[in-house]
């Protein structure tokens, strides 16, 4: 009977990203690229994606909580996969990659160029990147720390849609009460 009941335990988890060797979480929509940024653009564009530098860290709670409790819904996964192209750093990793600027450099050089210091913290860029700019200096929005899953999906719908460039006052926290308000009216899409 304990067995049984571990069984359908097991059955009704829902599936959580594996974590790879270097201790982090590995999603099906993340890419495992050689890390340079001018490439990873490139390929995100030719696929018709946003390209996303999502950096996080061995023993993160947070990356955990946002692996296990937000982008292990479909609703979010799905829309991640779909429209985005997403690079993995590791803040305290040693791989080597190119920043957007040339300039080759461990993970780990990157995340404090980058003056990022928490995770997870996702970095949006944009389509087209200036010479010369960094990761940072070209992002269009940071997502930094673990929020819940209306929140993620209201920041990848909201950068997705370009709304950053629009001439309005509807940044992304008004968007994100516009959104709340219409989920719970029920008109949202």
């Amino acid at each position: 009977m304990k067995r049984l009941i571990a069984l359908l335990m097991l059955i009704a988890m829902p599936a959580f990203a594996e974590l790879g060797d270097d201790g982090l979480h590995k999603a099906d929509w993340m890419r495992d690229t050689f890390k340079d940024l001018n490439e990873d653009l490139a390929e995100a564009n030719a696929e018709g994606k946003r390209l996303v530098v999502m950096v996080e860290q061995r023993g993160c709670i947070y990356c955990a909580k946002m692996h296990e409790e937000v982008f292990s819904r479909d609703e979010v996964a799905d829309y991640i996969r779909d429209n985005f192209f997403v690079v993995q750093i590791n803040l305290h990793g040693d791989t080597e990659m190119t920043d957007f600027d040339g300039e080759t450099l461990t993970e780990k050089q990157a995340a404090r160029k980058w003056g990022l210091l928490f995770t997870p913290s996702i970095l949006f860029l944009p389509e087209e990147v200036e010479d010369g700019a960094t990761a940072q200096s070209a992002a269009v929005a940071l997502m930094p720390g673990a929020f819940g899953a209306s929140t993620t999906l209201d920041m990848f719908t909201w950068v997705n849609e370009k709304r950053y460039a629009l001439d309005s006052d509807e940044d992304f926290q008004r968007y994100h009460a516009r959104r709340i308000q219409e989920r719970q009216n029920g008109s949202a899409d």
